[in-house]
């Protein structure tokens, strides 16, 4: 808790007080003040309230997905608002990141993820196996696929490889795919090794596994390196990032998770439906929203989704090309997660920068919550490597080489 005492269900001031005096990574927090609706001020605090490096998180997390945030930050709120045994809800779940931690820390959890990828990422990690029966199930697979390859792929991998990767690909496209318990953590793990810039993955040098590029981008990479896919062993590439993944796991925490699996709430479905997600139920919700403009997360999990056989063009995934559809949609989210909150219950809403800085996205979900019934608690910098003011409110962002979150604080009415 870096020092500071612990405070669960902390009123307005309290909680600002608490990350206004906030003093773990050395630094004092800026303080300053946002105009919010009907003028009243909401404080506007910035500091290194967590540090980024991916190395001070959890080995578990280490799985690849677009514009998702580090697990350090949840962490921050989860310490702060709840106690052990208190739900933790994510109405974007992603990759899981907010329950993954929340579930190490001894929360309960429950997420929604309209693209059915999610939750093949998040489930298996809630209960994750021993290294051994990975091993083990991986020599048992029969990967000498028979059928026809999917040609316009060999882009990406060696011939044999890609008869490898269709095996696999049958365990779960088959009615009585996945019939051990073992069988979806190898899915997962092997979803998460389809592409990438480095041996550790299948394919040939591409870009960074949390986006799959076109057939027609990948042809002209090869031209231009001049490459050619060489043969890569998925058994082996599985069983070292299964390694990798579990390298940090003691058994407590497998206790734990163990637990929170075992009455962990994951929806395939909107976060305006939230179907299964029961009202009135999380202490604290932590999300990441789909970013505007920026990221076209249909196309990026194309070959992701085709190896889980999911048709991400019938999913309904949000591509808010605009600020105004942007707003509304986050509305209908926010009013939906509001119904999940206990009263009193807190949000943790962070939001990314679009046009260098330019377009400043806790403005508008200080407005929108404002109109969902929420009170806005405070907005929440967290910043590296600034040296001035000027910098807390997102200016040369890219030219001083900053790195932020912004998170908008809100809490449900009592």
């Amino acid at each position: 808790m870096d020092g500071q005492m612990e405070l669960v269900f902390p009123g307005r001031h309290s909680f600002v007080e608490e990350v206004q005096s906030f003093r773990g990574m050395g630094s004092a927090t800026l303080y300053g003040e946002l105009e919010g609706p009907g003028g009243n001020p909401v404080p506007f605090l910035t500091n290194e309230f967590w540090t980024s490096k991916q190395r001070a998180a959890h080995s578990l997390h280490e799985v690849s997905y677009r514009a998702c945030f580090k697990p350090q930050l949840p962490r921050f709120f989860i310490e702060r608002l709840t106690r052990e045994g208190d739900w933790v809800y994510d109405p974007f779940m992603g990759r899981g990141t907010t329950l993954l931690e929340a579930a190490l820390m001894g929360r309960k959890v429950m997420g929604c993820d309209i693209n059915p990828l999610s939750r093949l990422l998040v489930e298996p990690r809630l209960s994750p196996p021993l290294q051994g029966q990975v091993e083990a199930r991986l020599r048992e697979l029969d990967l000498n696929y028979k059928g026809d390859l999917r040609e316009d792929l060999l882009v990406f991998y060696h011939p044999d490889t890609l008869r490898e990767i269709h095996g696999l690909r049958r365990l779960w496209m088959e009615p009585d795919g996945l019939a051990s318990p073992v069988d979806g953590w190898i899915r997962m793990v092997a979803t998460n090794r389809l592409t990438g810039h480095s041996p550790g993955f299948f394919s040939v040098y591409s870009l960074p596994p949390n986006q799959a590029v076109t057939v027609e981008r990948q042809r002209l990479i090869n031209e231009k390196r001049k490459q050619v896919p060489p043969y890569r062993d998925v058994r082996s590439i599985i069983a070292k990032k299964s390694r990798q993944l579990l390298k940090d796991l003691t058994s407590g925490e497998r206790e734990r998770l163990n637990a929170a699996a075992s009455d962990a709430c994951l929806s395939a479905s909107s976060c305006v439906e939230a179907d299964g997600i029961p009202r009135s139920s999380a202490v604290l919700a932590v999300t990441s929203p789909p970013f505007l403009k920026v990221v076209d997360y249909v196309t990026d999990n194309w070959l992701r989704c085709w190896f889980n056989g999911i048709d991400p063009e019938s999913i309904g995934i949000w591509q808010l090309g605009k600020l105004s559809r942007w707003a509304a949609a986050m509305e209908s989210a926010l009013i939906k997660t509001r119904e999940i909150l206990v009263p009193g219950g807190y949000f943790a809403f962070e939001v990314g920068e679009v046009d260098k800085g330019t377009v400043k996205l806790e403005r508008t979900i200080v407005e929108v919550a404002s109109k969902a019934g929420y009170e806005v608690i405070c907005v929440m910098v967290n910043q590296q490597e600034f040296t001035k003011t000027s910098n807390c409110w997102g200016v040369d962002n890219a030219s001083m080489g900053t790195n932020t979150n912004r998170i908008v604080v809100l809490r449900s009415p009592e």
